[in-house]
């Protein structure tokens, strides 16, 4: 089958092609041809993007699935249709499933799930046996098996030896570490942000600098080791501002920041909803504001939707006791796109999506060209739309951006020889045999 885009703005900035405004023929999977102007011939399917955008695939860096043991939450089939609905044609999976991912055979099991569909899945590896902080797990066997680095996910390597022999291994193998900054001999039992909200909440605060010094620590062994380390999911403004001075000076590190972090700030946990429960917690605006501004600058890599679906029992509880986490993957770009507004260009939140993410984990950065093979995002970042938990198609709810008007839509997605309209996540059309 044939698949015509109209009038799309190419969006790629390492590609010949961007900031032209083409038509696009995708016919069994493949780009056939881009020009200015393609006629539609029988058996084309016409999209008429009317002035939207087409990037390469976008790739969510850190998502959960729950599967395996959680699928009551999310299984992989229905966290793959959300991230479809969200415009991602490739997602990250951390390994803190029941079991964690922490074997070759537990890799393979991911991989092996994706296989025929639109979504490819690229796992990550346990850092920790059990993600317990002790002993390393089997790296090599499991990059071999397609792991694409390796991590505790939200437990933080508390145990500065492990960190270091990590580090050294990852590089022997050319691999990475991906580490979630936080002082647990700090943030303890914390709840929120320490700050005015948690004091006038009476909710038990995480300080910023938990994971600050973290920061600091994890910079120095990476400085010491020479091994790739990238900063999962930072929230502080002097955060930001270490990995930028390390960073100048040439350590090989990277970072990323959730959608939602630049969107809320910590005065949200007023209202004890516990949708905005999420870890690392929201900070302050000047925190936001030095997130946005190490996006623009570079200091940070990559924007993700660090999507962690719960059920119904584990968020409509007591906020103590209720689980960390949003369902986000359905909006981490519209929440990034309208948080950000003027303060950033189409193009740098893109390669915050696209190319940032598949260079440092070493994942091969699609083309658009003749002749390439079509893994695309077709997306409109002037639409205004409004999620709802009806229209969700991950099985949990938890996303407090239920209700909120959004800037920015993913409109359909090409990969694997599918496409897909992402309002219609249902209706699949196969392109390559």
């Amino acid at each position: 089958m044939k698949i015509l885009l109209k009038s799309v703005r190419i969006i790629h900035p390492d590609g010949t092609l961007n900031a032209t405004t083409n038509d696009i023929l995708v016919e069994q999977g493949v780009i056939q041809k881009i020009s200015d102007s393609i006629n539609a011939a029988a058996n084309t399917e016409v999209l008429n993007a009317n002035g939207a955008f087409v990037s390469i695939g976008w790739i969510d860096m850190k998502a959960n699935f729950r599967d395996p043991g959680d699928e009551m939450k999310e299984d992989l089939e229905s966290g793959m249709e959300a991230a479809i609905s969200g415009g991602f044609t490739e997602v990250v999976l951390m390994p803190s499933t029941k079991p964690c991912i922490q074997t070759k055979a537990d890799v393979e099991y991911l991989s092996s799930r994706s296989k025929g569909h639109l979504v490819t899945i690229h796992p990550t590896g346990s850092l920790s046996v059990g993600r317990d902080g002790v002993d390393i797990t089997e790296m090599h066997d499991m990059k071999r098996a397609g792991a694409v680095a390796f991590t505790d996910d939200r437990r933080p390597v508390s145990d500065s030896g492990l960190l270091l022999r990590a580090l050294q291994y990852t590089k022997n193998i050319d691999s990475l570490v991906i580490s979630y900054a936080d002082d647990k001999s700090i943030s303890g039992k914390g709840q929120v942000n320490e700050g005015v909200a948690s004091t006038m909440s009476g909710l038990k605060g995480m300080p910023a600098f938990a994971e600050e010094l973290m920061v600091n620590r994890d910079l120095r062994i990476c400085e010491y080791t020479g091994g790739r380390l990238h900063f999962s999911t930072i929230s502080t403004a002097a955060a930001v501002e270490m990995i930028r001075q390390a960073k100048a000076k040439g350590l090989p590190v990277t970072a990323e920041v959730c959608a939602h972090q630049l969107f809320f700030d910590d005065s949200v946990i007023l209202e004890y909803d516990t949708n905005f429960k999420v870890k690392p917690p929201f900070r302050s605006q000047s925190d936001i504001e030095a997130l946005k501004i190490g996006l623009v600058d570079g200091t940070i890599d990559v924007i993700c939707s660090d999507h962690c679906p719960e059920d119904a029992e584990s968020k409509i509880v007591e906020f103590d006791f209720a689980s960390y986490g949003i369902a986000g993957i359905e909006t981490a770009y519209a929440v990034a796109n309208t948080a950000l507004g003027n303060e950033s260009s189409t193009a740098t939140i893109i390669k915050a999506f696209t190319t940032n993410p598949r260079k440092i984990l070493a994942i091969p950065i699609p083309e658009i060209k003749e002749g390439a093979i079509a893994n695309l995002t077709v997306f409109d970042p002037s639409l205004e739309w409004i999620p709802t938990a009806t229209d969700s198609k991950s099985k949990s709810k938890n996303n407090p951006f239920f209700g909120f008007k959004l800037k920015g839509k993913a409109i359909a997605v090409f990969n694997n020889g599918f496409f897909k309209r992402c309002s219609e996540v249902n209706s699949t059309v196969k392109v390559k045999d």
